[in-house]
């Protein structure tokens, strides 16, 4: 399946398929210097596999998780670009989660002001989600994605094949996004999560997500409104990992978390049941007071008030602007 992204300037291509990491090089331009940029979480094979279809290739591996997203690691991929030469006709190939398609697209985009970039999405999360967008960025500190850029990929490659090696821990962690857009734009997706067999159904999951992620994106490129949808449980779980530190929960486990205040209570009786089933957290183990806290450096917040996408009904969302302390006491009722 191919789904094409259509944007004023950097329109993309989405291929999904099984088997299409073997094909990168007849799919990708890769008869040229390659950054290959994977994690050490990710079976090696897959970095060797596009490798072998390379003109010229290089493989860095970091370290796997959110710590990677640091100047530090930034600086080394920097590096590695100008030491080996790299010229604006070159490009960057990230192999991997989210972690890897973000740090990697940054360093794509700021490289000699930008380069060739390509995204082979390895975990669930990054398929439905992360890989398309063109938002790319590091944390600082704990705040995440504080230094970043919204910077095209030339082509995604998605092959479900790769799947098989997750743990279920990592494939619920991923279909926590593909949950938080059922409930704001599919309700047929939600109702799939509901009671169908998700194993059976993963590429219409991944499908489904992407063809929400794609239509958002292509009305607002740059998140200046409807793209604030795609943010739904963010916020709250944004100040979750922050504040549970970025090793101890993954980030769909927080998202799940932080999709549970932004719900209308029909919505949040039937998300609950859904949550479990996946394997999924349905209670904060902290003072709801230290997410709360940790939220104050959140992009959406604007002077007294924020603005949180909230959905009454599946399928349907609002924008609503919220009083601080409105949004406070929702999170305190849910999580407490």
């Amino acid at each position: 399946m191919k789904i094409r992204v259509e944007l004023e300037n950097n329109g993309y291509d989405i291929i999904l398929e099984r088997g299409c990491l073997g094909r990168a090089g007849e799919l990708l331009d890769l008869d040229r210097r390659v950054l290959i940029v994977t994690d050490d979480g990710v079976p090696c094979e897959y970095a060797e596999r596009v490798a072998e279809q390379c003109g010229r290739p290089v493989i860095v591996t970091v370290k796997s998780g959110e710590g990677s997203k640091s100047f530090a690691t930034f600086e080394e991929l920097c590096r590695e670009l100008l030491s080996e030469g790299f010229t604006r006709t070159d490009c960057v190939v990230a192999v991997g989660g989210g972690v890897v398609g973000d740090l990697a697209g940054f360093a794509a985009a700021s490289y000699m002001r930008g380069i060739d970039f390509y995204n082979i999405p390895t975990t669930v999360l990054s398929q439905v989600d992360s890989s398309i967008g063109g938002k790319v960025a590091i944390n600082l500190d704990s705040i995440k994605n504080i230094i970043g850029a919204f910077y095209q990929p030339r082509r995604v490659l998605i092959d479900p094949e790769v799947l098989a090696t997750l743990p279920r821990r990592q494939i619920a962690n991923g279909l926590a996004e593909a949950v938080k857009m059922s409930l704001t734009s599919d309700r047929q997706l939600f109702e799939l999560f509901e009671s169908g067999n998700i194993e059976e159904n993963m590429e219409t999951v991944i499908a489904r997500s992407l063809m929400i992620k794609k239509s958002v994106v292509e009305q607002d490129e740059r998140e200046g409104g409807l793209r604030r949808i795609l943010n739904f449980g963010h916020t709250v779980g944004h100040g979750i990992e922050s504040e549970e530190g970025l090793s101890r929960l993954y980030h769909g486990e927080c998202v799940a978390l932080g999709m549970l205040p932004m719900c209308g209570e029909a919505v949040r009786a039937r998300l609950l049941p859904v949550l479990r089933r996946l394997g999924l957290p349905t209670e904060l183990d902290c003072d709801p007071e230290r997410v709360i806290s940790a939220m104050g450096h959140d992009k959406k917040l604007a002077g007294d008030s924020i603005t949180v996408t909230y959905v009454n009904e599946v399928g349907k969302f609002e924008l609503v602007s919220l009083p601080i302390d409105e949004f406070s006491r929702k999170v305190r009722e849910v999580l407490r």
